[in-house]
């Protein structure tokens, strides 16, 4: 697989692309924290399969990535979006089908706002809008207050064991024990937990990064002002929001607010999809994303005037 590092100031980024591009270009963006490997390797075949040049890539301070201090190189969210647009330069793609879940959904509707011309289509997988203050909502969900806009918050459980990531584990079968637990939560009761699948997973995840030290540091980014989420009525890039009917971190109807948003949007809703990719669903979600992308047409995404 061609891998190449993607020189981003004093930093450099992982990535790697797969496929031939007949068809196009396929980015998937990881959510917060993760590397690419969260991406399975059997769901970029699948697009792979189909024609499709796929890059994926590791976000800063992920993966084989460069790693720097927080306090020492702070930067926004928006930075973490014009990283994605620096892999594409890196590949000589001009345009790309991108396709991000949880914070890279959060990436994705950057995406549309301030690089419209290097979208072709855009999937938004697990998210929430712009406008929804998804840090602040963490603090409601702790203190058990009620969300600002009328949409569900986190569950609290699920935030409490993402919260465990602050404490070192001592060993990497302890490492693995804990990340497998967070899958289980965020996978949602409604489909059989495949815990060999995601302990798989994790392990190729360690092994990529060379550490099994969590990542942390995109937690401490300075989020995206809620005033950017009116700016997406004006976005006029084909959009596929996926929603998972058991989304504990992103309940719905949370990608029914994003795709109230975008006028040029379609919704799906997943039955027993949660804030994760797990096996039995795979083929599910690149049918969906790929028949998206196939109607999607070059040219779609930009900005129309006020």
């Amino acid at each position: 697989m061609p891998e190449r590092l993607v020189t981003v100031g004093e930093r450099s980024l992982w990535s790697e692309s797969v496929g031939p591009e007949r068809k196009g270009t396929i980015l998937l963006i990881a959510g917060a924290n993760a590397s690419a490997l969260m991406w399975p390797g059997e769901f970029v075949d699948m697009f792979v399969s189909k024609g499709y040049r796929v890059i994926r890539y590791d976000h800063r301070d992920t993966g084989r990535s460069t790693f720097m201090e927080f306090g020492q190189a702070p930067y926004a969210v928006e930075d973490l979006a014009a990283d994605a647009i620096s892999v594409l330069d890196a590949w000589e793609v001009r345009k790309a089908h991108v396709v991000g879940l949880s914070m890279g959904a959060t990436l994705g509707q950057v995406m549309a706002l301030d690089y419209r011309e290097r979208l072709h289509s855009l999937t938004l997988m697990c998210g929430a809008a712009l406008d929804v203050d998804f840090v602040g909502n963490i603090t409601r969900a702790f203190s058990g207050k009620t969300s600002s806009n009328g949409l569900p918050l986190p569950d609290k459980k699920v935030l409490e064991a993402l919260s465990e990531r602050s404490n070192p584990s001592r060993s990497i079968e302890e490492e693995l024990d804990r990340r497998v637990r967070e899958w289980r939560l965020l996978s949602g009761d409604k489909i059989e937990f495949d815990e060999s699948d995601f302990r798989l997973r994790e392990q190729q995840c360690i092994e990529h990064a060379g550490t099994w030290k969590q990542p942390g540091n995109h937690a401490m980014a300075t989020p995206v002002s809620l005033s950017r989420g009116e700016e997406l009525g004006k976005v006029n890039v084909q959009t596929l929001v996926i929603q998972g009917s058991e989304d504990p971190l992103d309940p719905p109807p949370h990608g029914k607010h994003i795709a109230d948003l975008l006028p040029n949007s379609r919704l799906v809703e997943i039955d027993g999809l949660g804030h994760c990719l797990p096996k039995v669903l795979l083929p599910r979600l690149a049918e969906e994303i790929e028949h998206h992308v196939e109607r999607s047409h070059a040219g779609d995404a930009y900005i129309s005037p006020a």
